[in-house]
């Protein structure tokens, strides 16, 4: 198995960018999410989960602490420009500030706005993109923080800094879903594995990742420990571009038949450097 592809987020909950090859330390990969949008009118660092619109806009580092944001006319505005919040704010047609990554002990940076819903269980289908008939994620898997912050604070992943996919995912999903996008752009992965037949137990056919838990693995010069495979939420229904449409039968696919998972979450043993072509070797 080796690494297939290296993606890197300059700004939460926009399209992303392939790499040729990453550096991770303990908190994820280096200058990975170190933007993300405040919501104006509820307050709190935001993504997709509550403005998909933000899945419209790509972004693209220029170094420097710098980002260029493509927006959905084609248009570029950058994150030095003084009118950066406001045409980003236009394109989602919703009101946010960009705000780059503060120190950790900032906690009033990285609380949680106000709810959509003063109904928590109506808050969470939003969320999760929940039918009435479908069940919620184990939330067991999650740390107690993320209930009170956005994101662990000091970084802008949502829980947990890597999420891993296989090409055999990806090759099921499309076999499953033949009238869907199935775009790698909709899941967000951190890297994604070439695992050549696919593999997988008669439990998890073509995914492969789900039977990594619990298990290291070794990267180029890195080594990550695979913890809970995802469980996914509203984002990957979210429109991309007219190519990549708003799409809910994407996640009824993953909630009914793959147990609410897509991918595997992981963290960071020792720190490396990870780059495309490297050999995955599980330990």
């Amino acid at each position: 198995m080796r690494v297939s592809e290296l993606w890197h987020y300059p700004v939460k909950s926009m399209v992303g960018e392939t790499v040729g090859s990453i550096e991770l330390d303990r908190l994820g990969v280096v200058g990975d999410r170190t933007w993300a949008a405040r919501d104006l009118e509820r307050g709190g660092i935001r993504g997709a989960k509550k403005i998909g619109t933000l899945m419209r806009l790509a972004a693209h580092d220029l170094g420097d602490g710098d980002v260029e944001i493509t927006l959905p006319d084609g248009s570029t505005v950058r994150t030095s420009d003084a009118d950066v919040h406001e045409r980003v704010s236009a394109a989602i047609e919703h009101p946010v500030r960009l705000e780059p990554l503060h120190p950790a002990d900032d906690l009033d940076h990285y609380r949680r706005g106000a709810p959509d819903s003063d109904d928590v269980v109506a808050e969470l289908r939003g969320i999760f993109g929940r039918e009435a008939d479908e069940p919620f994620p184990d939330f067991s898997i999650f740390p107690p923080i993320i209930s009170e912050f956005e994101s662990p604070p000091g970084t802008y992943y949502d829980v947990f800094p890597l999420m891993v996919m296989t090409t055999a995912a990806l090759a099921a999903l499309e076999r499953a879903l033949p009238g869907s996008s199935v775009d790698i752009r909709r899941f967000r992965p951190s890297l994604v594995i070439d695992t050549g037949d696919g593999g997988g137990d008669a439990t998890t056919p073509g995914h492969p990742e789900f039977d990594w838990r619990g298990r290291r693995a070794t990267i180029g010069s890195a080594t990550i420990e695979f913890g809970a495979p995802c469980p996914r939420c509203v984002m990957v229904t979210r429109e991309i571009n007219d190519a990549i449409p708003a799409d809910g039968s994407v996640l009824r696919h993953i909630v009914r038949d793959l147990d609410q998972n897509l991918g595997i979450y992981a963290t960071i043993v020792t720190p490396g450097q990870v780059g495309v072509g490297d050999e995955l070797t599980l330990h």
